[in-house]
């Protein structure tokens, strides 16, 4: 049958993405949206929409019973799945059925034999794809150290947990087990050994109704936050051509044993000697398939609408260049990841030859709490390796992102970071070198050559200001007697660097030329002041800073680096101020739980869990900042606070230095 009209059962960027497909296809498109969604851009891009009341996920886009009523209801022929929320339930690819509608994606009976993990592997292993050994945790032994517990059913980190000593096995099966009740309402558990330094490297495979399964190349997603892809890219580097075909070999066995149709992703750990093994089966779209999309030529989503039309795969097409994917989140890598909101006041990327851009937003929109915290992907397209990353690395570096805290700088750190320019990667990247990599002022040497110091921008920040204040008042008029605040003496500006919270004192004075200057600022001369543009020299540099203002925040953007400043009144007004040992929400969330016996009066110990807020698909545990007394409590479980709420004051008592107040827990897979 014939595609005519499509609703997509997802929002954001992939929504959008398939979107696009269906524009060059003259396919009309069917949007669902939240109420947290009704000015999204997947409404605004879609021809048709249908709302889903309620603003969480479980009221709305994991509702398949509503999702399949919106089908219906908007007249559509076929639902695409996207990623994430129902992309992987059996029961809603056949409740679609059922109402009579085409299912774009794989078949039920293939979502049910991957669904569990643990089942997986079992049919896994009588396929002949390589396994890792399971391993009993009631018989575990020192010898079967490290393990890795991980759910049987979804993914993202959720439920997952490295355990290095046997004494702490029992508690971590026992959390890993709530966690994965918590989040997909099935608290099976497995272990199975931990690998060292192993590579994550999956195979995009394309299957038809005619025995026809492609193996399109290998992906690497080694760079990893909280078991969660950063960055991604085609085809995995440095693989012997003995191992590549292993694996392609093997992942048209694991299609070809679940009767797969559609796209779909078989994922592999690869070990520091070169074994792989399998780890899962994912029966849908992966985040990251523009990268096979870029290197193969082809439109993955074309070719899903055109199995699931019941057509033949054509010719499988032959690789050219590399392609590198970064994942562009709302979120401070330095605060544990912590995810941003608010609004999004900017969001340019360069565009040209080899760059792409998959977005959910654009500049106006708001970042809301209820979903996942990325903004975009990013993809660059070259004929080598070493010219993808280059680009990529060049286009986050020259994008203009103005609101909420972003990961870009720590993408165009890690892009440019000796081991992955040497290809030098596994999944434990971050953890050996994300301290140095969120430093103040890291980055590759090239970079911090051309990036001006916060000091400096925060100069051109305030001279900016002092144009602008000065176009607004116009000329002073001429007056005599009475102390006044006398402009072509020296003034002074405070600002705070965000996130790291640095503050920067400048002086200025603004001449009777009108154009103001640094107060005792030797080697920088003003060659240029606008409210949107300062052109300094510094040291014999011409650098150029572009400014945008939003309230008390100021954004600048200069060559190798962007930052944010909020400017700060001259005195500290002690209204604002909150008591020591204060528990502040970091972000709009719901209290979905306190610690044990948590109360007035109890004892902390510095690092206790005590409060857990839900927020944008993650736990977020808020922790006792030091040992001591707790002596007030706010938050009760349901109840919506607001960022910078006051949850819970600690007192502190003399002992160990204080701890990060909140860490979050890994989010569910989109």
């Amino acid at each position: 049958m014939t595609i005519t009209t499509l609703l997509v059962a997802n929002r954001g960027e992939i929504a959008c993405r398939i979107f696009r497909t269906c524009r060059d296809l003259g396919i009309t498109t069917v949007a669902v949206y939240s109420d947290a969604d009704a000015d999204a851009l997947h409404v605004r891009e879609a021809d048709l929409a249908v709302r889903l009341p309620g603003s969480a996920p479980a009221d709305t886009y994991l509702r398949g019973d509503r999702v399949v009523a919106a089908a219906l209801a908007a007249g559509a022929d076929a639902v695409h799945p996207g990623y994430g929320f129902l992309s992987e339930n059996a029961a809603f690819a056949a409740a679609v059925q059922d109402a009579g509608l085409t299912w774009v994606g794989p078949p039920v009976k293939a979502i049910e034999l991957m669904a569990s993990k643990t089942r997986a592997k079992e049919l896994m292993a009588g396929a002949g794809v390589p396994l890792l050994a399971p391993v009993d945790p009631a018989t575990a032994g020192p010898d079967d150290l490290p393990l890795l517990l991980k759910a049987a059913s979804g993914g993202g980190g959720r439920g997952m947990r490295i355990v290095r000593e046997l004494g702490s096995l029992p508690g971590e099966l026992l959390a890993a087990a709530a966690e994965a009740a918590s989040a997909f309402g099935d608290g099976e558990v497995f272990a199975e050994p931990y690998v060292e330094r192993g590579r994550h490297v999956e195979v995009q495979v394309m299957a038809d109704a005619y025995d026809t399964v492609w193996a399109l190349g290998t992906r690497d997603c080694s760079l990893q936050r909280r078991h969660q892809k950063v960055i991604e890219e085609a085809p995995a580097p440095g693989l012997e051509d003995a191992l590549r075909t292993r694996l392609h070999d093997a992942a048209v066995a694991a299609a070809r044993a679940v009767g797969y149709r559609g796209a779909g992703t078989v994922e592999f750990l690869v070990s520091a000697e070169g074994r792989p093994y399998f780890l899962e089966m994912n029966t849908r779209l992966q985040v990251e398939h523009p990268v096979t999309e870029a290197v193969f030529g082809v439109d993955l989503v074309a070719l899903q609408l055109r199995v699931a039309e019941g057509e033949p795969l054509p010719v499988p097409p032959e690789p050219e260049g590399h392609a590198v994917e970064a994942r562009l989140y709302a979120e401070d890598p330095a605060r544990d990841w912590q995810p941003q909101t608010g609004a999004l006041l900017t969001l340019e990327v360069p565009d040209g030859p080899g760059l792409r851009l998959d977005t959910g937003y654009v500049g106006g929109d708001t970042i809301g709490v209820h979903y996942d915290p990325m903004l975009a992907k990013v993809i660059a397209h070259a004929p080598t390796r070493t010219e993808a990353v280059r680009l990529l690395a060049g286009a986050l570096e020259r994008a203009r992102i103005h609101g909420p805290v972003t990961n870009r700088a720590l993408l165009v750190r890690s892009l440019r970071h000796p081991d992955f320019v040497a290809a030098r990667l596994d999944t434990g990247f971050y953890d050996r070198n994300l301290a140095d990599l969120t430093a103040p002022g890291a980055g590759a040497p090239a970079t911090a050559l051309r990036a001006a110091d916060p000091a400096t921008a925060a100069l051109a920040a305030a001279l900016a200001e002092a144009v602008r204040a000065t176009s607004a008042r116009g000329p002073a008029p001429t007056r005599f007697g009475a102390w006044r605040n006398v402009p072509s003496q020296p003034q002074v500006k405070r600002y705070r660097s965000e996130p790291d919270g640095s503050e920067h004192e400048i002086a200025y004075r603004t001449p009777r030329t009108g154009t103001p200057e640094p107060y005792d600022a030797p080697g920088v001369r003003v060659l240029a002041a606008t409210p949107d543009r300062v052109t300094l020299e510094v040291d014999g540099l011409t650098r150029h800073f572009d400014l945008r203002r939003d309230r008390d925040r100021l954004y600048v953007d200069t060559a190798g680096a962007s930052y944010t400043f909020t400017a700060l009144p001259r005195f500290t007004d002690p209204a604002t101020q909150t008591d020591p040992g204060s528990l502040l929400a970091p972000m709009p969330g719901t209290v979905v739980r306190l610690a044990e016996g948590l109360a007035p009066g109890v004892a902390v110990e510095a690092g206790q869990p005590l409060i857990w807020l839900e927020a944008m698909k993650m736990e977020h545990r808020i922790l006792a900042p030091a040992s001591g007394t707790l002596t007030a409590l706010h938050a009760v479980p349901g109840d919506q606070v607001e960022v910078g709420a006051l949850l819970a004051v600690v007192q502190e008592d003399p002992g160990p230095a204080p701890v990060t107040a909140s860490a979050p827990v890994p989010e569910e897979t989109a």
